[in-house]
C-alpha cells in the first residue's frame, strides 16, 4: 500500500484535491457519444453474499482482499461469477471463512448461489482468484489465494468441483496475494505462479499504531505494514501433467529473494517472441518484469526496460496490473495501479525491450491521483476498436474519513475513453450514478452475450456490484472462445490477432490480470464500422498460427486449434444509428 512512499515520496505531477463524490472527479468536457451508461444489477441478478471485512482495519492483512473471476463452469456459453469472500482476524482464529462464492448464471440475467452444491467448502481467508484448466479435460478449473493457505479446486463437470489442494502440491502457504496462468514451457501444459505479500502470524499482529515509523498516515494512527515488516517470496509450480505440480520459482528465477511485497501479476508477451513473460506489481518496491528465456527460467528486465519504476525513478505502491495494445502498434504495454499521491502509471511499449512512462502525457496520472487504486483493465467500452480503461478504488485506512478535507475511504471509480492518440479522457461521469465505496478487484467480461464489456467489481465489507454496460453505439463486435488441441484445452497464452477494415489489433487469453481477478477466457474486440474481419490470425501458446479470411462480424465463435470455427452464436442486432 505504499504507506511510507506515499508519505515521503516526492509527488511526480501537480497533486489533485480527493473528491467527496464520483461525479466531483476531474474530467474534461466529453461529447456523451459513444460512453455507455453503466448499471449496477447485481442485487436483482441476485448477488448478494458479502464481502467480510472488519470495519477498523487494524492489521494489514484486513485490507487487502479480495479479487473476483468469470468462468463457465458447466460450459453452457454463460459466464458464472466468482467473488472471494475475506474474513476477519477473530473469525479466521475460529475457522476461517469458505474461500469463495460462486453464482452459476440461470436464465434473464439471474443468478443462484451454488458454493456449497458445487463442493466449494474450503475455508480460511481469501484473497484472490485466477481459472484456467490444469488438466485439459475441457472444464475451467479455480485457483483460490488466500491468508495461510490456498486451493485448487478441480471442474469434474456441470459446476461440480473437487478440492485437490494437497494432492496437487500447490497449498502454498503464508500471505499469497496474486496468481495466474501460463504454459511458459511450451509444454502443453499450463504452469501457475503466485505472488505473497507480507510475512504475518496470526497471533503475533503488530499493535494498531505501534510503530510511530509505519503505523501512521497523515498523522492518525493506522494499521501496520506493509513497511517494517518482512516480505514474502514468490511461488511458480510447475505442472508435471499428472494432476501434481513441482514448485521450481527459484530455479526459475522468479522467486523474489528480496522477498518485496507481491500483489498483481499476470503474463504477457510484450517482445512478439511467441513466449509468455510475467509482470509482478510489487507494493512499496520495485516491480518485475520477467522475460521468459525460452528454457524454463527467466531474467527480471524490469529496471532495464524502464516499467520497476516511475519514469522519476520512485518505488510505487503498485497493486493491479493489465497488458495492452492501446495504440495499435502490435506491442503490449501496460498499465499499473498505485498508492494515493502517486497515480496509476502508463507504460508504453517503445519496442526493443524499451518502456517509457507516460503517465501524465496520456492524461491518466491526474484523475487517479488522489485514489488508492487496485482493479483495471483495457477494454473497448463502446466496440468503437480502440482499447479504453476502467479503474477502481478505495483506500485500505477507514481512519482517514477523520482527517478534515483529506482522501476518503469511499472512492470513485474513473473510466477514460482512448482518443485514439496516445492519450485518454475522463469520462467517470458515465458512472456519476454509482455510489462511493472502498473497491479491490474487477473481472470484465461480457455478462450476458450482448457483445459489451461488463464489469463484476469487489467491494471491500459489502455484496460485489455487477456493471451492465448500456452501449448503444451501432459500432460491430466479435468474441472469440478458443479451445486448444495440442495446446493446453483453455488456450491461455494464444494471441487473437484481427483485422478489419483499417483496425489492426490483438490481445491474449490470460489466466488472471488486474488486482488478484480473472476475466474472461473469452477475447471481445470492438470492430467499429466493419461488418466483417478480413483476416483472423490465431498464434497458439505452441506457436503455431493458423488464419481465417472472410469473418462475418457480430458473432459468438467457437475455434478449436487446428479445426477451424466450430460454433458460431449470432449477438443480438446492433442499435439503428
Amino acid at each position: 500500500m505504499g504507506l511510507l512512499l506515499a508519505t515521503m515520496a516526492p509527488a511526480q505531477t501537480a497533486p489533485a484535491k480527493p473528491q467527496a463524490a464520483q461525479s466531483q472527479v476531474p474530467q474534461t468536457q466529453l461529447s456523451p457519444l459513444h460512453v455507455p451508461q453503466f448499471e449496477d444489477i447485481a442485487e436483482k441478478a441476485g448477488l448478494t453474499v458479502s464481502h467480510i471485512a472488519s470495519p477498523e482495519k487494524k492489521y494489514v492483512v484486513e485490507s487487502m482482499s479480495g479479487g473476483v473471476g468469470l468462468i463457465d463452469c458447466d460450459n453452457d456459453g454463460k459466464l458464472d461469477i466468482i467473488t472471494v469472500n475475506g474474513s476477519t482476524v477473530e473469525r479466521y482464529k475460529q475457522g476461517g471463512d469458505l474461500l469463495v462464492t460462486l453464482y452459476h448464471q440461470d436464465a434473464d440475467l439471474k443468478f443462484t448461489d451454488i458454493t456449497k452444491a458445487a463442493g466449494l467448502t474450503r475455508k480460511g481467508w481469501g484473497m484472490g482468484v485466477a481459472v484456467a484448466d490444469y488438466d485439459n479435460d475441457g472444464l475451467q478449473d479455480i485457483y483460490v489465494t488466500g491468508f495461510g493457505g490456498n486451493a485448487l479446486y478441480h471442474n469434474l463437470g456441470n459446476c461440480k468441483f473437487e478440492d485437490v489442494t494437497e494432492k496437487a502440491g500447490v497449498a502454498g502457504g503464508g500471505f499469497s496475494t496474486g496468481a495466474a496462468w501460463a504454459d511458459y514451457d511450451h509444454d502443453g501444459r499450463v504452469d501457475l505462479f503466485v505472488s505473497r505479500y507480507v510475512h504475518v502470524e496470526i497471533d503475533k499482529l503488530p499493535e494498531f499504531g505501534n510503530d510511530p515509523r509505519f503505523c501512521r498516515f497523515k498523522g492518525i494512527l493506522v494499521q501496520c505494514g506493509p513497511w517494517g515488516m518482512p516480505g514474502e517470496s514468490d511461488l511458480l509450480f510447475h505442472n508435471k501433467g499428472d494432476g501434481t505440480f513441482e514448485e521450481v520459482s527459484k530455479k526459475a528465477g522468479v522467486d523474489d529473494p528480496h522477498h518485496y511485497y507481491g500483489l498483481g501479476a499476470t503474463w504477457g508477451d510484450y517482445d512478439n517472441d511467441g513466449w509468455p513473460d510475467l509482470y509482478v506489481a510489487n507494493d512499496a518496491g520495485p516491480n518485475f518484469l520477467y522475460h521468459n528465456k525460452h528454457d524454463g527460467t527467466f531474467e527480471d528486465v524490469g529496471l532495464l526496460s524502464g516499467v520497476s519504476l516511475s519514469g522519476d525513478g520512485m518505488q510505487q505502491g503498485s497493486m493491479g496490473v493489465a497488458w495492452g495494445d492501446y495504440l495499435h502498434e502490435g506491442r503490449l504495454s501496460v498499465l499499473v495501479t498505485n498508492f494515493t499521491e502517486q497515480g496509476s502509471t502508463l507504460y508504453h511499449n517503445l519496442g526493443g525491450d524499451s518502456f517509457a512512462d507516460v503517465s501524465v502525457r496520456s492524461r491518466i496520472n491526474r484523475p487517479t491521483y488522489p485514489l488508492v487504486s487496485w482493479g483495471t483493465s483495457f477494454f473497448d467500452m463502446d466496440n468503437d476498436g480502440w482499447q479504453d480503461v476502467f479503474i477502481d478504488s478505495g483506500h485500505v485506512y477507514p481512519q482517514v474519513d477523520t482527517i478534515p478535507g483529506g482522501a476518503a475511504y469511499r472512492e470513485p471509480l474513473v473510466l477514460f475513453r482512448n482518443h485514439r492518440d496516445g492519450t485518454f479522457e475522463d469520462v467517470s461521469s458515465a458512472l456519476a450514478a454509482l455510489p462511493l465505496k472502498s473497491r479491490r478487484g474487477a473481472a470484465f467480461g461480457d455478462i450476458n452475450n450482448d457483445g459489451n464489456v461488463d464489469i463484476v467489481v469487489l467491494n471491500v465489507g459489502e455484496p460485489p456490484s455487477l456493471l451492465l454496460n448500456h452501449n448503444d453505439s451501432p459500432n460491430h463486435r466479435v468474441l472469440f472462445k478458443l479451445i486448444g488441441s495440442k495446446s493446453n484445452k483453455a488456450a491461455i497464452g494464444a494471441r487473437v490477432t484481427v483485422k478489419a477494415g483499417p483496425l489492426v489489433q490483438f490481445d491474449e487469453v490470460r489466466g488472471g490480470a488486474g488486482y488478484i481477478s480473472q476475466n474472461d477466457l473469452r477475447l471481445h474486440f470492438g470492430l467499429g464500422s466493419n461488418d466483417k474481419m478480413s483476416e483472423v490470425s490465431i498464434r497458439w501458446p505452441n506457436g503455431e498460427t493458423e488464419t481465417l479470411r472472410d469473418v462475418a462480424a457480430d458473432f459468438i465463435y467457437t475455434i478449436t486449434e487446428g479445426a477451424g470455427i466450430q460454433q458460431k452464436v449470432a449477438l443480438p442486432a446492433l442499435p439503428q444509428p
